[in-house]
């Protein structure tokens, strides 16, 4: 296997695993709120905070070492359209991730440890929460965009 290969394998990965959680952890945390069940929901924020650290920083890191490893090995020009792009893409989604969603969710996070076992969702958790859904959309179309010039390279 050459390393071109090798480094394709490491970058998929993860794709696969900072894609796959971002669409599925925004899925399932929405339904989560949706019920209003405050048990359900602060379990729901407790997970969106592992799993990101866990799939989405993770995904993240395999990305960047597969990605830049292929343009290494393969003498690819990172200023070609298509790379640029999809640096940039990438780039304004974790500026949003840095910026305003871990910040979000770690206030979330607090909030909910406080309705983890019963009582009233405050208003506080659901503000932050419009932040977060709207926010994480911009954030989850980025990355999905990127697909296209990844895959197509116009």
């Amino acid at each position: 296997m050459t390393s071109y290969v090798g480094f394709k394998i490491v970058h998929v990965l993860g794709v696969v695993l900072f894609m796959g959680n971002i669409v599925v952890t925004g899925f399932w945390k929405a339904i989560a709120d949706r019920g209003r069940e405050p048990h359900a929901v602060a379990f729901a924020q407790h997970l969106v905070t592992l799993t990101d650290w866990l799939f989405t920083f993770g995904g993240l890191v395999l990305i960047l070492i597969g990605g830049y490893g292929m343009a290494a090995v393969g003498h690819l020009d990172l200023q070609q359209k298509w790379l640029a792009w999809g640096q940039g893409l990438l780039a304004a989604s974790g500026v949003i991730w840095i910026a305003v969603l871990v910040p979000t969710q770690i206030a979330q996070a607090k909030l909910a440890r406080s309705f983890a076992q019963g009582g009233a969702i405050p208003e506080r958790y659901w503000q932050l929460n419009r932040r977060w859904v709207i926010f994480g959309i911009v954030a989850t179309a980025l990355p999905l965009a990127n697909l296209y010039f990844m895959i197509a390279k116009p």
